[in-house]
């Protein structure tokens, strides 16, 4: 089960999201509340919520994912338990709330807003609070042994660990036997063993690493194996020419035609190997040693 969360100021059409018939929303949760509609609740949260003018992002919104699994089996009594446990180990305590079950889709979610003031006119603390939202829900899952995240992602690595070893022998076998001297020709050479290579550039236009799509799955360099970040795949191509002092200096690589700034986390990487090899040099040629 996921778990996210935030402080929001916008209460009203929060809860008439929440509240969407066209999302087959049905209310599994209320607590301290008696309104019929969103307008209404809306109205009760702000009485209390005057308490504290100071605080303006004055309620809590939380969105609680099941697995797909889980949410097909949870009834609305079991959707309610689990909101509950969820309010009691965030340690929301004594204070409105209400939340609503979205199956609209098929991943089965829970949409729950709190009143982030309580009855003394006290604001909730708000800091860290998606991190801690997180951990509420995995709390919350052992607790009604549902799935949690960990077991998901831990099933995923395993499920594609033989992929990644295959994508890893492929990308070996390229550059031990065919060693590309640029991108162009490392991405033309894995697509020729069936796997498709895509830069991924950023928001500022740099390279910041590339995507291998083999059968169904396309994954990032790094969740491949680390020597497919980047960082470390510029360095092996950049062996193969003897270049990576250039593309130092220019901050660029060429690229399906055209100039591409490297990011400066793929330069520091680079700067970093450069400089090791040279360390290595004068350590193996012994010079520097002082004798």
């Amino acid at each position: 089960m996921i778990g996210k969360g935030q402080a929001i100021a916008h209460t009203q059409a929060s809860i008439q999201y929440g509240w969407n018939q066209e999302k087959n929303a049905e209310i599994v949760y209320t607590q301290n509340l008696c309104g019929d509609n969103p307008k209404e609740v809306t109205k009760e949260f702000q009485m209390i919520q005057q308490m504290n003018v100071r605080c303006e992002k004055n309620t809590l919104s939380f969105v609680l994912s099941p697995t797909i699994e889980d949410g097909q089996t949870l009834s609305r009594e079991d959707l309610e338990e689990l909101t509950d446990t969820f309010m009691k180990e965030m340690e929301l305590g004594e204070r409105q709330a209400i939340a609503f079950v979205h199956r609209d889709k098929a991943h089965t979610h829970i949409h729950l807003y709190v009143n982030r003031i309580d009855f003394q006119g006290k604001a909730y603390k708000d800091n860290y609070i998606g991190k801690r939202s997180q951990q509420a829900a995995e709390r919350t899952a052992r607790q009604l042994q549902l799935t949690t995240v960990r077991e998901v992602q831990e099933e995923k690595t395993m499920a594609l660990k033989p992929i990644r070893q295959e994508i890893k022998t492929i990308h070996e076998m390229v550059m031990r036997e065919q060693r590309p001297r640029d991108f162009d020709q490392y991405i033309q050479l894995m697509q020729q063993n069936r796997v498709k290579v895509t830069p991924y550039i950023n928001k500022s236009d740099q390279l910041q690493g590339f995507r291998f799509q083999y059968k169904s799955y396309n994954l990032k360099g790094s969740e491949v194996h680390r020597d497919m970040s980047g960082g470390k795949l510029a360095m092996a191509i950049s062996q193969n020419q003897r270049f990576g002092q250039k593309l130092i200096q220019n901050n660029q690589v060429k690229l399906m035609g055209k100039a591409v700034e490297l990011s400066s986390n793929i330069t520091v990487k680079i700067a970093k190997e450069l400089a090791k090899q040279v360390a290595k040099r004068a350590m193996d040629t012994g010079f520097g040693m002082g004798y």
